[in-house]
């Protein structure tokens, strides 16, 4: 079905980044949204983080709703972020501090 992570933890800085990826079968069903808000949760409510960020790639339009729905803001576009096959791809840039999540 998919998998939703936590990709980077920085516990003396209070943050990390997730991740996610869902079978396209299953896109579209709040799947995503649903564990990305309790990975949130859990990261800011049992390890008292301040910030957790994540990233897609910039014609993601599924992933940048998902991180929307979940309260995320859009900082900004990491301008050839990631290298796939052999082509640099532009990433969005997402983040959630811990008083702005309301679950």
């Amino acid at each position: 079905m998919g998998t939703t992570d936590v990709v980077t933890l920085n516990t003396k800085h209070k943050r990390a980044k997730i991740g996610y990826v869902l079978a396209e079968e299953y896109w579209g069903q709040g799947f995503t949204t649903e564990a990305a808000e309790k990975i949130i949760a859990f990261e800011f409510n049992e390890l008292n983080l301040e910030r957790i960020q994540a990233r897609c790639f910039v014609d993601n339009i599924g992933s940048q709703r998902v991180m929307e729905k979940v309260g995320m803001t859009r900082e900004g576009t990491i301008r050839k972020g990631m290298l796939v096959k052999g082509k640099f791809q532009d990433l969005k840039l997402y983040s959630i501090l811990s008083e702005e999540f309301h679950p």
